[in-house]
């Protein structure tokens, strides 16, 4: 469809819009999930639809009812969709069907900037932090009170059918009771379908545990002297009655950010960030695990091989664990990881902290790779390298959380949860990528990367204009004339 000239020139050169519409052309058409029967309305063009999530994301807009009605005010928004608009209905099935085409282009993005020598994945820095799922806490239940409910639903069933049996219903009463008795048939079926995903969570544990039991009984049938101690027990498959699930989004975990903070509703959001001075994410995964103890290896194994291989890992105590950090180690991947969440690797020079509320950095069980960890850390070259971790991986998060405002997720279940923190990243990495290579036509080619170097800033963000949905403040003739006053 052919844009009006004046939307084309409303929309500034250094927008970000030219340079999402750029990447997804990349995209190859076959990732796209399409009607082919050439039945129902006309179709929108997959790749426009994906340069529109993109763009949204990155600015905060990520409702589906937002981004239908941004496309109606916002000028950008506008000349991605071609002046069309979408509804929210048909925005929110692509988003949630074309995860593919979000991961293909994630790929695209990541090579596009190891094509202009952006990104070099050597150093990687991992963490994960916590983001709330679509789905309240109060929404938990116990297996054990899940039947105890079960029980009492049924018997009201029956109490109902009896009672439509024994009288003659009344017109006003032949529509109450049908919606009484739907309405508990309907949480009947809730609560039995999660105490089948309880029980289900239960035999696969027990399956994972399967391994480590039988090794445990192996080692000590193999001891020489007799056997101390209490034979070990095999792994439960049946769950504990206070096992508990959600009705709204039974993959999501109760999690809490610190110790200080109360448990909410939430995903473990993992990425792997390029500390090289780009601080591109070139790898991201949704965990549901509240504890990072054993994600730094899914976490690595989900950079693209593409990309690149991380040569240094850098990651926080969250993730210390002897035998993964053996096993990466053993990989030629060198880790940097700080042994307690006492290890000081900067020490301050005024510590704000009393002597007696300061860590005094034990070594769990004084472990010889601990042991090395740690000294590690504590040389001079060590200590060089891991503050880059601060610096990288820790205002990705930032920018995520407070710049683009995403701090919940809008789909349900672990699946497409992950392909949404992977649009996320995406719509971050465009973000990040276009203002590494700075400036919009006529003020000269983009500086080379420095370390210190973010590019020049865009024209809007040294005006310091408020954000306002008058499309009339994003055109380019209307912010030339007041940057000139």
């Amino acid at each position: 469809m052919l844009l009006p000239v004046d939307l084309r020139e409303w929309v500034a050169d250094d927008d970000m819009a030219h340079f999402v519409l750029a990447a997804v052309e990349r995209v190859g058409a076959g990732k796209f999930q399409v009607n082919e029967r050439g039945c129902g309305s006309e179709q929108y063009p997959p790749r426009m639809m994906l340069a529109l999530l993109i763009y949204c994301y990155s600015h905060g807009i990520f409702g589906s009812r937002r981004i239908e009605q941004a496309t109606y005010r916002q000028v950008s928004v506008r000349y991605i969709a071609a002046n069309t608009h979408p509804d929210h209905d048909t925005i929110c099935t692509f988003r949630r069907e074309n995860f593919a085409a979000v991961a293909e282009c994630f790929l695209e993005v990541l090579e596009l900037a190891r094509e202009v020598g952006i990104l070099q994945v050597g150093t990687v820095a991992v963490d994960g932090t916590r983001l709330h799922a679509n789905a309240s806490k109060h929404r938990n239940i116990g297996y054990e009170r899940a039947g105890e409910l079960i029980a009492q639903l049924r018997a009201d069933i029956a109490e109902l059918l009896a009672r439509a049996e024994r009288e003659d219903l009344q017109p006003e009463e032949s529509a109450a009771l049908p919606k009484e008795l739907a309405r508990r048939e309907k949480l009947c079926e809730k609560l039995e379908a999660a105490r089948a995903a309880i029980e289900e969570r239960a035999r696969q544990r027990a399956q994972k545990e399967r391994a480590d039991f039988e090794a445990k009984l192996q080692a000590r049938a193999e001891r020489p002297s007799p056997p101390r101690g209490r034979k070990p027990k095999p792994p439960p498959s049946e769950p504990e009655p206070k096992e508990i699930i959600n009705l709204s989004d039974g993959d999501s975990r109760l999690m809490r950010r610190s110790k200080s903070e109360a448990y909410e509703q939430s995903y473990n959001a993992q990425a792997a960030v390029c500390a090289e001075g780009s601080q591109l994410i070139v790898g991201a995964r949704v965990s549901q695990c509240a504890s990072d103890r054993n994600e730094l290896e899914p976490t690595l194994a989900a950079i693209p091989a593409q990309v690149g291989t991380a040569k240094i890992v850098l990651s926080d105590s969250g993730f210390m664990n002897s035998a993964a950090l053996g096993r990466i180690s053993e990989s030629g991947v060198e880790v940097y990881c700080a042994v307690s969440a006492g290890t000081v690797v900067n020490p301050r020079r005024y510590e704000f902290r009393p002597p007696e509320r300061r860590c005094e950095n034990p070594v769990e069980h004084q472990d010889p790779r601990l042991v090395a960890m740690k000294e590690k850390l504590e040389s001079q070259a060590g200590r060089a390298i891991y503050g880059r971790r601060k610096s990288s991986v820790e205002p990705v998060f930032g920018i995520i959380k407070q710049a683009m405002g995403f701090r919940q997720f809008l789909l349900r279940g672990v699946d497409k949860v992950s392909g949404e923190w992977q649009l996320v990243a995406l719509a971050y990495n465009c973000k990040r990528l276009c203002r590494l290579r700075g400036g919009h036509k006529g003020r000269g080619p983009a500086r080379g990367l420095h370390k210190n170097h973010r590019g020049p800033r865009p024209l809007r963000r040294r005006l310091r204009l408020h954000r306002r949905s008058d499309s009339l403040l994003r055109c380019r003739g209307y912010l030339r004339s007041r940057h000139t006053r």
